[in-house]
This record gives structure tokens, sequence and C-alpha cells, in this order.
């Protein structure tokens, strides 16, 4: 594994290139720097428990650019979580539902809820947006 650093929005479509390619990313959320892979694939998903030296049955969250793309992520979406979302995406709010079978066992630590986000961080909506899939990563 090689170490690079990249900063600035010159670097977003790389990273974006990178993530989609299975890689492992450090980018920033509202909170906390962390590990981020393509949240779609098993491989890239493990990549980051392996990297953290992370417990298996601890569930990361699903990182997403616009909270229309929670959809397909989950099965059906409760009014009350809509308004949430509403009111508070994107922004620090972790909303957990029902996961979709798109949704791999590696992000959920094989349960049946998948936590869901859209973060306000400006390089964090690029690099998601850039990348147009689901981010998994630590909140």
């Amino acid at each position: 594994m090689q170490t690079r650093i990249y900063s600035g929005f010159d670097d977003v479509p790389l990273i974006a290139r990178l993530l989609c390619a299975g890689e492992v990313v450090a980018i920033p959320t509202e909170t906390v720097y962390g590990l981020a892979a393509n949240g779609l694939n098993p491989a890239a998903v493990r990549a980051i428990f392996r990297v953290k030296n992370r417990p298996a049955d601890n569930p990361l969250i699903l990182h997403i650019a616009r909270p229309e793309q929670w959809g397909a992520l989950v099965r059906g979406i409760p009014p009350v979580a809509a308004a949430l979302a509403r009111a508070f995406w994107p922004g620090p709010l972790t909303l957990v539902l029902p996961r979709s079978d798109v949704v791999p066992n590696e992000v959920t630590a094989g349960g049946d809820t998948v936590a869901v986000r859209c973060p306000a961080h400006p390089a964090a909506q690029a690099i998601l947006a850039a990348c147009n899939l689901p981010l998994a990563a630590p909140s």
C-alpha cells in the first residue's frame, strides 16, 4: 500500500478515480477524517477494516452526496426519516434504516440496518459528487 497526500479541490477528480477503483482514501466529514472506500464494493470495504484494524462487527456509515441517493440503499423511508433528512441534510445527521440488498454485509457487519449520512463538509461533498456512489466510512 502506498500513502499519497492530496490537498485542495484540484485533486478531487483523482481522489474520485481512486475510490471508484476500490482504493481507500482518507476524507473529511463534519467530525473526523475517516478512511473511505466504495460502499458498494465488498473488497474495498474490507480494506477499510484491514487498514484500521477495525473489528468486523463495527459497522460503517454510507455517505452520500445528495439526499435522493439514499433510496437505493434502504428498504423504505419512513415519513419521520424523510422529514429529518429534509431538515438536517446535508449535515452531521446519521439515519439508521433497514438496508436494501445492494448494501454489502461488510458495511453493516452483517446486520439488517444501514447507517446513512449526507455530510455538509465541502470537500466530502465534492468527492461524493465526483464519485457518484456511496462511500463507506466511519462518522
